[in-house]
């Protein structure tokens, strides 16, 4: 009798685009948080205020503010990842996607691809990529996210995997046949070719 984890585990192989969240030691918690240690405890308190202040401007729909405040931010401290994320998040919204691209890049070398922030910006530098048509570099942004504990990336990374879908597209001819034996007798042979 196969094991709640063999179920899983099938199901993962017949959907490619179903998450992983029931497969039992596939999952990790979310990322960890990132590491602010080596930051002055008055400038990261004044930093994360500027960014809570900056994420609600952009809630409200104003986006000139929020980058303003994200920028203020990046100044205060300007090897913290997260308001260069934040920002990116701004930029994207008002078309600016060499801006988000470029705020993305340095908030994924700033963090080290470790943390919450490697774990966003890597997401929205995925999906910036897939926009483009860039699908190597998204699929690749997305196994980093997925590996940090995104299962959106994760899932993002299978819809990417061409293997994967090929693979998935056999498994699943072979168990039809498998489970119908007759259906291919029964549809009749195949019409001649005309050349």
């Amino acid at each position: 009798m196969a094991s709640e984890h063999d179920r899983a585990v099938l199901r993962a192989i017949f959907d490619p685009s179903a998450p992983f969240g029931d497969v039992p030691g596939l999952d990790q918690e979310d990322a960890p948080a990132d590491d602010d240690s080596s930051f002055d405890g008055d400038s990261l308190e004044q930093v994360k205020e500027l960014e809570v202040r900056g994420v609600t401007a952009a809630e409200a729909g104003d986006s000139e503010a929020a980058l303003h405040l994200f920028s203020q931010a990046i100044r205060i401290l300007p090897r913290r990842a997260s308001a260069y994320n934040n920002r990116a998040q701004v930029l994207r919204l008002r078309g600016d996607t060499a801006g988000a691209l470029e705020d993305l890049d340095r908030a994924v070398s700033l963090s080290g691809c470790a943390g919450r922030t490697a774990c966003q910006a890597l997401v929205q530098r995925g999906l910036l990529r897939r926009l483009a048509s860039q699908d190597d570099k998204a699929r690749a942004d997305f196994e980093s996210a997925a590996a940090l504990g995104s299962q959106f990336a994760r899932q993002q990374a299978v819809l990417l995997n061409p293997y994967a879908a090929l693979c998935n597209k056999m498994l699943s001819e072979v168990i039809n046949q498998l489970r119908n034996p007759g259906a291919e007798d029964m549809k009749g042979p195949a019409p001649a070719s005309r050349e």
